[in-house]
């Protein structure tokens, strides 16, 4: 070297060493570190501390070897200005040659497992290469240990106070483990969050997953400068998730149960008064039925059930559930219930319409009747013997008990067929039907 070369590669070095001090001495503080010094490790975690904390101790051993070769250096440096080849000979070879001693234990070596050796001559160059190497297995530890440490651990409190709360919430409703799912999903949240906070601070590494492992890291870090950059991963939040989403489920299912207890007594009366009136119409349809085995003739009226006994004692239950506090069970019997009761209701309606329909058959044949004398009359065949006995024979089985419905029905059609003459008489005077309501009842009715 000359001297100019000789005072660049000094420059270097003493800025090299100087960002190597600053990293140490902020690794020393670094609170991942000191967690780790303080932490009850195992497993994954108290392996690879056990490694890196030795190689912490062991950087502050090579980074005096390194000060203590660079000050040498400096000291033949200072010794003149102007340097002869003596000096230039000797710098050279303190700063570029093999002249840093150190202990071969002491090296980790990248290039992989090589004879044991007590002790080994390496350039300053080397030796700063070695010392990342070294930092960036105890900086991955540290980084990766405190990335977790920060993402969990206070995680973990919040959703455990929040579980507690679910817990006061399932007994205010009777859900307690060994008596509802919902009180046994409790208690396994409750054991897995324990469970997992224990392992978060006992060893935080299972659940870091790096980017890349950290002897890549290591390998393609620049000579002195990039290895205090903080490693880059993930931290596995997998499990602390799942809980999470199962807490989230079982409170929205235990809310409904809250919101059950407020509304119980209401829906429990709703379903009693549509009750009521499912033994309200079906009373109705007896009535009916009897009525149309008195005036009705030749026609096969169904029975009509009876009320629903099996669904009062169920309501009974519900009652008593109810009472004695245990929400967990009354909610799907109220469900039940609920539909049970509706499902009658339409029950009894059906058995009316079908008891009924005699009835309405009657009733609209003596509607019909009405409308095609009203006709007869506005046609001036009011006074008109076929017509009016025609009316007479229709009105008397219609009004008569019991009533003959066949007959009936072909009694309106021959009084409606006797005014068919006219009516198309004087539809052909006025181009158009003469009574397009009566006519279009009539289609619609089929008649």
């Amino acid at each position: 070297m000359n001297r100019e070369e000789v005072d660049r590669a000094l420059a270097r070095l003493g800025a090299e060493r100087d960002a190597v001090e600053a990293a140490l001495l902020a690794l020393q503080d670094h609170p991942g570190r000191r967690l780790l010094e303080g932490a009850a490790l195992s497993g994954r975690t108290e392996e690879r501390w056990s490694v890196a904390a030795q190689g912490l101790t062991l950087l502050w051993a090579l980074f005096d070897r390194y000060s203590e070769a660079l000050a040498s250096a400096r000291a033949v440096r200072s010794r003149r200005n102007r340097l002869g080849g003596a000096e230039l000979a000797e710098l050279s070879e303190l700063l570029g040659g093999a002249a840093v001693t150190v202990s071969g234990g002491q090296l980790p070596d990248l290039a992989g497992p090589g004879p044991a050796r007590l002790v080994e001559r390496i350039s300053l160059d080397e030796l700063m290469q070695r010392m990342n190497a070294w930092y960036a297995t105890v900086l991955e530890v540290v980084n990766s240990a405190d990335a977790v440490w920060s993402a969990l651990p206070a995680r973990i409190d919040l959703l455990l106070a929040e579980l507690g709360r679910v817990q006061m919430l399932a007994v205010s409703v009777g859900v307690r483990p060994g008596t509802h799912p919902l009180g046994d999903d409790l208690a396994g949240l409750t054991e897995e969050l324990t469970a997992l906070r224990a392992e978060v601070l006992a060893d935080p590494l299972t659940l870091w997953r790096p980017a890349r492992v950290p002897a890549q890291r290591a390998s393609d870090t620049p000579t002195g400068a990039g290895p205090f950059a903080p490693a880059s991963g993930v931290v596995d939040t997998e499990r602390f998730d799942r809980a999470g989403r199962a807490l989230d489920s079982v409170r929205v299912e235990l809310e409904g149960l809250l919101r059950l207890r407020d509304e119980a007594h209401e829906r429990l009366q709703q379903v009693g008064d549509v009750l009521q009136r499912a033994d309200a119409t079906l009373a109705e349809a007896r009535r009916a039925r009897g009525e149309v085995l008195a005036k009705i003739a030749a026609t096969e009226v169904p029975a009509v059930p009876g009320p629903a006994s099996a669904l009062r004692e169920r309501i009974v239950l519900a009652v008593e559930l109810q009472q004695s506090g245990q929400w967990h069970r009354l909610a799907p019997l109220l469900d039940l219930l609920e539909d049970a009761a509706a499902k009658e209701l339409g029950r009894a309606r059906q058995s009316l319409t079908e008891v009924a329909q005699p009835l309405a058959l009657r009733a609209e044949l003596r509607g019909r009747l009405e409308a095609y004398k009203a006709m007869a009359a506005r046609l001036g065949l009011a006074e008109d013997p076929e017509v009016v006995e025609r009316f007479e024979k229709a009105r008397w089985l219609l009004w008569s008990a019991p009533c003959d419905l066949r007959a009936a029905a072909e009694a309106v059609n021959r009084f409606q067929q006797s005014l068919r003459p006219v009516q198309q008489e004087a539809a052909r005077r006025t181009d158009g039907p003469v009574d397009r309501p009566v006519t279009g009842y009539q289609d619609e009715r089929g008649a």
